[in-house]
């Protein structure tokens, strides 16, 4: 799928392109399936924190099977992988970074893989990294329903914290619900950051993840206690908040941004170490994430339009091969 011009969903052309050359310290790949990422979208859109040089192919990871890998890399024709990608995935074909390319243990499936990438990556680097959450600590997870809040609902409780979830909808909160959330709330309730405050007992918040953005941030970081973290992770509602300095000097609050792109830059490691944990916590079935619509190829412009219009639940999910 092709961008081959800045705009929405339905610019991407199915295309035949040359297969994609390794580069020294690059697999090739066999892609089986991709997730459907809110960065796609500001990427074909030309808005996103780099630009991609024209024409590209969109999508953040890739899980597939190796075609090619260089000597000493540890990979082999036919290993099971993914990897995360600067762009490439919605494709037959990926080349990834030999440092980027984690090998699947059993029963981990394409799709499985597709879904955990990019979502609980970049949620877990968020709160393990940034918030450092702790155990018996209150979680306030914003967009509940939608990918990243969801893997943030679920990795929330796997650390041992007390989630509370905030969606639109009564059907999005039954979904935080069944995720594990603790208690969830209505953002459309007039009184829903009094509902918060409530339920921690008046103490606050911890930690904030806040996916979201717009008019749900400024009453949200009232809702942070003492020495609250809030995380902002991204801006699905389209708006960049304004940070008052004032109100995080009244309760030694801090305002965190994360983002899996940076880490890539920065510390390398830690994408490593995060994945490992995101299979352990797996095969433990302690998260698990929830694939509501599974799109062949051509059909990844729909997959996208579903996400711009924030009626996804959970990920979106690309089949490139039928054994995903």
């Amino acid at each position: 799928m092709v961008c081959g011009k800045w705009g929405g969903p339905e610019q991407l052309t199915l295309t035949n392109v040359p297969e994609p050359v390794p580069k020294p310290g690059e697999v090739r790949i066999d892609v089986h399936a991709c997730s459907v990422n809110f960065a796609d979208l500001l990427m074909i859109g030309g808005t996103y924190q780099t630009r991609p040089e024209l024409p590209f192919v969109p999508g953040l990871e890739a899980a597939g099977s190796i075609v090619s890998a260089p000597e000493g890399s540890g990979f082999k024709p036919g290993d099971r992988v993914v990897a995360i990608l600067w762009h490439g995935g919605y494709a037959e074909q990926a080349v990834a970074s030999v440092q980027e390319t984690f090998l699947l243990p059993p029963g981990v499936s394409f799709d499985v893989a597709a879904a955990l990438t990019s979502a609980y990556v970049s949620t877990a680097l968020a709160l393990v990294r940034v918030a450092h959450l702790k155990p018996s600590e209150v979680l306030l997870v914003l967009g509940a329903s939608g990918g990243v809040g969801l893997a943030a609902v679920q990795l929330g409780k796997a650390l041992g914290a007390r989630v509370i979830a905030v969606a639109s909808t009564p059907d999005k909160l039954a979904i935080a619900r069944e995720a594990g959330a603790d208690t969830v709330i209505r953002s459309a309730d007039a009184d829903w950051k009094e509902q918060i405050l409530a339920a921690t007992g008046s103490g606050g918040v911890n930690v904030c993840f806040d996916p979201v953005g717009g008019p749900l941030f400024d009453p949200a970081l009232s809702t942070l206690g003492w020495g609250g973290r809030y995380v902002l992770v991204g801006f699905a509602a389209g708006q960049i908040p304004s940070i008052p300095a004032h109100r995080l000097l009244v309760k030694h609050r801090a305002v965190l941004g994360s983002s899996l792109r940076y880490f890539r830059y920065h510390d390398p490691e830690a994408l490593r170490e995060t994945m490992d944990q995101l299979f352990t916590w797996y095969a433990q079935g302690r998260i698990s994430p929830r694939i509501t619509l599974r799109l062949p190829l051509e059909r990844t412009a729909d997959g996208l339009r579903t996400l711009a219009e924030r009626r996804a639940i959970g990920k979106v999910v690309v089949h490139v091969r039928e054994s995903a």
